[in-house]
């Protein structure tokens, strides 16, 4: 079966980009010696990756290549560099790379099975990733990270389109140009929904794992014994939910999982098909980056009720045309550097949103192995790439564990407990790049504020300990730009909605995840943006709410007032009912105005927040409801130069500056 399938099977993505090291993230169907060549101008540089690769088999035929290549000669910054990965199979005899060629022609002998294996240049296997005038797929090094792309919430089935291919296609029609390239794209959450999973999804995952082989697990808290048997169940398709939360449930399927006892605690209202072994997460990030997996795998429909079967038919409809779009997607992921941090959906919904929230599902061994599934995962796919040297210490524990898999046994059960030990009560998945400006990313999800006397409150985003080392990495830093995958300053009618909720002990059914629902870290948060050695110009990435939106922000009476703009973009593949956000930004206009008495009640009541107008709007409206993906860019001193939504339906709409008295409103900056 091996020699049927492609040796690329997704990637490469480009990570962690800087001129003297490059990061990028490869998934083969087996083992690949790798070399690299850059051509810069009339220059090139062929680079062996063997010390610089590590291999991690994650299935029979799945084996995931992290290549982290530090440069002993810097690269040039703002030029195209264009870049050739080229495989062969460890050990096999032939030309080495510097007998690749500039057509990649070598590459032609290994397929009939007669000659000697050799080189593979992407300009055979990679013409997909390659835009359409040239051989190889491009990056350029920006000395200023003064243009950004970003974006969040990314759901396969999700109606709207893809806000990824829209930025595949933006990028097309200027990349010959390095002063338009994007220095990145940032990913601000919600990469992939684990806890939202479509049954035609599902049902791909499930031949995935099969056609690559991908590992067994034993499971925890059930009587389904491996993940393999709870595969083979029909019955758990859109009926996962019934395993998870707190509910009333079939009581045939509970007794076969759970044999009557106490079920694992799990919030989120969308759980029908939740991800449980960490084969079927790893599927989906195939399946969500790369259009070659799709080809490798028929999806049969599990057997279902008639009105299982138009929801699948419905889904199937919907994935279709997503899938339709991921070669555009995997040409983006292969020409721009990407950054990303984890939010709630990445692992499960309401992801530690409460001290008893993590006390219900951490103890219970099913649902604490669902969610350190999902985090064994991300490291895996995300965090990795983010900041090899600060993951360096569970990635060798993951590789010790993923050595234990067996195709005839399930991966080792007491090294992936303490696998994810070591993960939940790990520190670093924030991490700051050295940057012009600096960029520092902040993970909200895991250093929580938590109310131990008020458990079921939510708990902060960040604790103490966290913001105090996010305050040290501003210290007397002119400009900077935050990720904070949750809005700083958010819509307050909506923060009110969810503050309501709240009191009457309800905070679970709102996600009341905001940075004002935790007093401690709201005025910690807002003390440290106060401060008189922390930066004076704050540009704030976010994602999180399904609408996008930008706020400009100062210090009421306060002569030399730092100044802060909430740039929030969301989704990339998601957006907010509309009936409902009308109502809601209407209404926040009304009982919010500068004029309004209820601004005073407000944690940031010292803070003046005008909004920006999106083009097209009518006199008023604050928020943008559609999918696309977020641009801005950045003048000298750091502060937004243009703020913009490139819409997946290919409408943009940029922001603009407004005066909010009575009249209409004036237009300052686009």
């Amino acid at each position: 079966m091996e020699e049927t399938l492609p040796a690329i099977l997704a990637g490469p993505i480009l990570r962690r980009s800087e001129p003297r090291r490059l990061v990028m993230w490869l998934v083969a169907s087996r083992p690949l010696s790798l070399t690299l060549t850059l051509d810069v101008a009339d220059a090139s540089r062929q680079l062996d990756l063997a010390a610089a690769t590590t291999r991690l088999a994650i299935g029979q035929r799945a084996h995931l290549h992290l290549i982290d290549l530090a440069l002993e000669t810097p690269l040039p910054q703002d030029v195209r560099i264009a870049y050739d990965l080229a495989y062969r199979d460890p050990g096999a005899s032939g030309p080495g790379a510097s007998d690749l060629d500039s057509r990649g022609d070598v590459s032609q002998g290994e397929d009939d099975g007669n000659a000697e294996p050799v080189w593979h240049s992407m300009r055979r296997w990679g013409a997909s990733l390659c835009h359409a005038d040239e051989p190889l797929p491009t990056f350029v090094l920006r000395s200023r990270f003064d243009d950004l792309l970003h974006g969040s919430c990314r759901k396969p089935h999700h109606a709207a389109s893809d806000g990824l291919a829209r930025a595949d296609r933006w990028l097309a029609e200027r990349h010959h140009d390095p002063t338009q390239r994007p220095a990145a794209l940032l990913l601000t959450g919600d990469q992939i929904y684990a806890d939202d999973v479509a049954g035609p999804m599902l049902a791909a995952i499930h031949a995935l794992i099969a056609r690559l082989g991908l590992f067994d697990e034993r499971l925890e808290g059930t009587d389904i014994a491996t993940g393999s048997e709870l595969y083979a169940r029909d019955e758990t398709y859109y009926h996962r939910d019934e395993l998870l939360p707190a509910r009333e449930s079939t009581e045939a399927l509970r007794e076969k999982f759970f044999g009557g006892a106490r079920k694992p605690i799990f919030t989120t209202a969308s759980a029908e098909n939740h991800l449980i072994t960490f084969a079927e997460v790893m599927a989906m990030y195939l399946l969500v980056w790369s259009p070659t997996p799709w080809q490798l795998i028929a999806v049969d429909m599990p057997t279902l009720d008639s009105a299982e079967r138009e929801r699948y038919h419905a889904e199937h409809q919907q994935l279709e045309a997503f899938v339709e779009t991921l070669p555009a997607v995997a040409r983006l992921l292969a020409h721009l550097p990407t950054l990303m941090i984890f939010d709630d959906h990445d692992i499960t919904d309401d992801w530690n949103l409460t001290a008893a929230w993590e006390a219900a599902v951490y103890g219970h061994p099913f649902s604490r192995r669902i969610v350190g599934n999902a985090l064994i995962a991300y490291l895996l796919c995300q965090g990795w790439g983010n900041n090899p040297d600060g993951l360096g210490e569970p990635l060798t524990q993951c590789q010790r564990w993923l050595a234990t898999g067996d195709p005839g046994d399930a991966l080792d059960n007491d090294e992936q407990r303490q696998l994810i030990t070591t993960l939940l009560r790990f520190t670093g998945w924030g991490y700051t790049l050295d940057t012009t400006p600096p960029v520092v990313v902040l993970d909200t999800r895991t250093r929580r504020w938590r109310s131990e006397r008020r458990r079921h409150r939510p708990s902060g985003l960040m604790d103490w300990e966290a913001l105090s080392e996010f305050q040290q990495t501003l210290l007397d830093t002119p400009a900077v730009i935050v990720v904070s995958p949750a809005p700083v300053f958010g819509v307050k009618l909506i923060e009110g909605v969810q503050r309501m909720f709240t009191w009457i002990g309800k905070p679970l059914l709102v996600d009341a995840e905001n940075w004002m629902a935790h007093p401690g870290s709201a005025y910690t948060l807002l003390n440290i943006l106060r401060h008189s050695r922390t930066p004076k110009r704050y540009v704030i990435l976010s994602g999180d709410v399904h609408y996008s939106f930008v706020y400009a922000i100062t210090i009421r009476q306060r002569r030399n007032s730092p100044r802060m703009w909430q740039i929030t973009s969301s989704g990339l593949k998601n957006t907010f009912p509309d009936t409902l956000l009308d109502g809601f930004d209407r209404l926040n206009r009304w009982l919010y105005a500068p004029w309004s008495p209820l601004n005073w009640l407000t944690k940031r009541r010292r803070m003046l927040i005008a909004p920006w107008r999106p083009d097209g709007a009518s006199r008023g409206e604050r928020l943008w409801n559609r999918a696309g993906i977020g641009r801005v860019t950045l003048g000298d001193d750091g502060a937004p130069r243009t703020v913009s939504q490139l819409g997946a339906d290919d409408v943009d709409s940029g922001f603009a500056q407004i005066d909010d008295t009575p009249g209409e409103a004036t237009k300052v900056r686009s």
